[in-house]
């Protein structure tokens, strides 16, 4: 049974009291001391009222006729995100800092290297540096890749492994022989295969199918084509693609190419060996033109059988939907494995285009939503599938 901790009717007061944010109508009665002032202010800063006077109130609940505001200036807002990040742990300030960024458009702040520096970078500020990566003096720009890059290396840390680790599973099991010399026979692997041919009168197991081990090869193994969707919605997406792509490049077995679309096509696998690189040749926004990204993505393909391309996109195409159909209908009958990601983030199943989902499917494309965690294994069995029909 859980424990039941008891407080004080003065503690109790105080937390409604926090959680109100005062006014005439709140009801506690409690007056505020020491560090709780600067919380409630930093709180009421962006929740008190949305702001400016008349905009909607915020569904926190705090006190009416009461109004926050951060305003215009960089000290304001430096002294607020100090104030935060002394009292509140980093997944709440990035919370904060992501509403605040909302309510109050602070982005053209965000210009300013000083107040950029003290930011508590997270995904959502990457994207939002991603988007005004075409307005940046240069002064901000360091400092901007210098948030992403740290943001981009803690994602790196908790995937690259996984990643590595899954590719190098798939291209080992599609390498593995079936007709290999006595030298090449991959016993474990063997015996697994055949259990089924056991002869227990004899304790013998009469090996029907041969696995052998899979000889190192000096050529690449497979190619994978990337083509992420640069379209505002697909804001997570594009970093996280970014970041796998230049994880993928960095595998001698595999050759990998990135490419980013909205209404033209932009190649970025030149700068792959740079994630930040990358993401500052994305622009989000625009229209898209998925035709026209596959149509350039199978001039890329040399090998079809070997090759996974992957289209990450919500599907909501603003060109030519039946060219688009046709060009997934070539690469799937010339032999390419086609992986159609609806979104590669955190978000959960994202809005797409269900009809247009649902043909590609009947074209012979795998069609899913996919967070990060799960890319991997995603991308390894996309890899073994023709190895192993």
């Amino acid at each position: 049974m859980a424990e039941v901790i008891r407080v004080s009717e003065t503690e109790r007061l105080r937390r409604w009291r926090m959680v109100l944010g005062g006014g005439e109508a709140d009801g506690t009665g409690a007056a505020l001391s020491g560090d709780d002032v600067r919380i409630d202010a930093a709180l009421g800063a962006i929740y008190d009222l949305a702001g400016p006077v008349g905009s909607e109130r915020s569904t926190r609940g705090r006190g009416a006729g009461r109004r926050g505001g951060l305003g215009r200036s960089a000290p304001a807002v430096a002294r607020w995100l100090g104030d935060i990040r002394r009292y509140f742990p980093t997944p709440v300030v990035q919370v904060l800092q992501r509403d605040a960024i909302e309510r109050y458009d602070l982005r053209q702040l965000l210009l300013e290297p000083e107040l950029l520096d003290s930011v508590e970078p997270d995904l959502h500020l990457v994207t939002l540096l991603v988007e005004l990566n075409r307005v940046l003096p240069d002064e901000t720009r360091a400092t901007a890749r210098q948030v992403i890059a740290r943001v981009l290396a803690d994602l790196e840390r908790r995937l690259d492994d996984r990643t590595r680790e899954a590719v190098h599973g798939a291209l080992a099991r599609s390498a593995r022989q079936r007709r290999p010399r006595p030298a090449d026979i991959d016993w474990p692997h063997t015996i697994r295969a055949n259990l089924r041919h056991w002869i227990p009168e004899h304790q013998t197991l009469v090996p029907e199918k041969l696995v052998g081990h899979g000889r190192r090869q000096r050529s690449l193994a497979k190619d994978i084509v990337i083509a992420v969707d640069q379209s505002g919605s697909m804001a997570d997406s594009v970093v996280y693609a970014s970041l796998f792509a230049a994880v993928l490049a960095r595998l001698p077995s595999l050759r990998t190419h990135l490419v980013a679309f909205d209404t033209a096509v932009t190649d970025l696998t030149p700068v792959l060996a740079d994630p930040v690189d990358v993401l500052f040749g994305v622009q989000l926004g625009g229209g898209t033109d998925i035709a026209r990204a596959l149509a350039y993505c199978r001039r890329l393909v040399t090998r079809p059988p070997d090759t996974v391309v992957v289209l990450i996109s919500d599907l909501f195409e603003g060109g030519d939907a039946g060219a688009m159909r046709g060009h997934v209908g070539g690469l799937v009958r010339d032999g390419a494995s086609v992986l159609c990601l609806l979104a590669l983030s955190d978000e959960g199943a994202p809005a797409h285009d269900h009809l247009a989902a649902a043909d590609l499917v009947a074209l012979g494309a795998t069609v899913m939503a996919c967070t990060p965690d799960q890319f991997p294994e995603v991308l390894a069995q996309a890899l073994t599938k023709r190895a192993n029909p």
